[in-house]
C-alpha cells in the first residue's frame, strides 16, 4: 500500500520533492511547492476540461439552434487547440501540461458538426467529422514531422486572436451572446490564465506560454461582453415573449340572455 502511494507522489514531484516532504519534512521548499502546485492545477484543469464546454453543447441541443455562433471563429479556435494538442503530443511533454486540450478538441469538433447540422447542412456536417478525424491522425500519427507542427504552433497566435475575436465581433454586431454559454466563457477563461502558470512551470516553452497568454486574453474579452449583454439578452427575451402574448387571439365571450 505504502509502495502505491509513493508511485501516486511520484507522478506528482520528482523523488527529490519526495524526499524533501515525506523523509526530511521540509514543507517549505518553494521549487517543489510550485512544482506540485502546478502539477495539480494541470489535474484540475483537465478534470474540468472533460465538462467545459457541455453547457454550450447541451443549450445548443436544448434550443436546437446554433444562432449567434460563428462557425468561422470555431473551425479557427478549433484549429488552433488540435496544433497545440498535436504540438505538445509529439514533443512528449506531461499530459498535465496539455491534457485539457485532448478534451477542448472533441467538444469543440461536437460543437462546430452541430452548428453545421442546425444550419440545415446535415451532409457537410457528417463531412466534416470525417475530414476532423483525418487531419488528428495526420498530426499525432507520425504523419507530420515535429519542424511542420512547430511551424504550425507559430501561427497559433494569429489563428486564435482572429477565431475569438471574430466570436467578439458577432456578438458585438448582434447586440448578443446568443446561444453563447456563460459558464463555459468564464471556465474557458479561468483555464487558459491557469496555463499560462503550468506552461511555465512544466514546459517552460515559450510558444506555449504565449499562447496561452494571447488565448487568456481573447477569453477575458468574450467573457466581459457575456456580462455587458446579459441583461440585454433578458429584456430581448421579455420583450419577445411580450409580442407573442399580444398576437395570440383573445378568446371571444359567449352572450347571455
Amino acid at each position: 500500500m505504502v509502495d502505491y502511494g509513493k508511485e501516486f507522489m511520484l507522478y506528482l514531484m520528482d523523488e527529490k520533492c519526495y524526499n524533501n516532504y515525506f523523509v526530511e519534512f521540509d514543507l517549505l521548499d518553494g521549487d517543489c511547492f510550485r512544482a506540485l502546485l502546478s502539477k495539480g492545477l494541470g489535474l484540475g484543469i483537465i478534470a474540468g476540461s472533460v465538462l467545459v464546454k457541455v453547457p454550450q453543447i447541451t443549450k445548443i441541443l436544448g434550443n436546437r439552434s446554433a444562432r449567434g455562433i460563428s462557425l468561422f471563429s470555431v473551425c479557427l479556435d478549433l484549429f488552433a487547440i488540435t496544433i497545440h494538442m498535436a504540438y505538445s503530443f509529439v514533443n512528449g511533454f506531461p499530459f498535465s501540461a496539455w491534457g485539457d486540450t485532448a478534451f477542448l478538441a472533441l467538444q469543440t469538433a461536437i460543437i462546430a458538426m452541430m452548428v453545421l447540422f442546425f444550419g440545415g447542412s446535415t451532409i457537410l456536417a457528417a463531412a466534416f467529422t470525417f475530414a476532423y478525424s483525418g487531419l488528428v491522425y495526420a498530426l499525432m500519427g507520425g504523419l507530420t514531422p515535429l519542424k511542420y507542427l512547430l511551424i504550425a504552433q507559430g501561427f497559433n497566435v494569429p489563428i486564435l486572436l482572429l477565431g475569438k475575436l471574430s466570436q467578439a465581433f458577432t456578438n458585438y454586431r448582434n447586440g448578443s451572446t446568443g446561444q453563447l454559454s456563460a459558464v463555459t466563457c468564464f471556465m474557458l477563461l479561468a483555464g487558459s490564465l491557469a496555463r499560462i502558470f503550468t506552461s511555465i512551470q512544466e514546459t517552460g516553452d515559450q510558444m506555449m506560454i504565449i499562447t496561452y497568454g494571447s488565448s487568456s486574453f481573447a477569453n477575458l474579452v468574450i467573457a466581459l461582453q457575456v456580462l455587458y449583454y446579459w441583461n440585454s439578452d433578458k429584456q430581448k427575451k421579455t420583450a419577445t415573449a411580450g409580442a407573442a402574448a399580444a398576437k395570440k387571439p383573445k378568446a371571444k365571450s359567449k352572450k347571455t340572455d
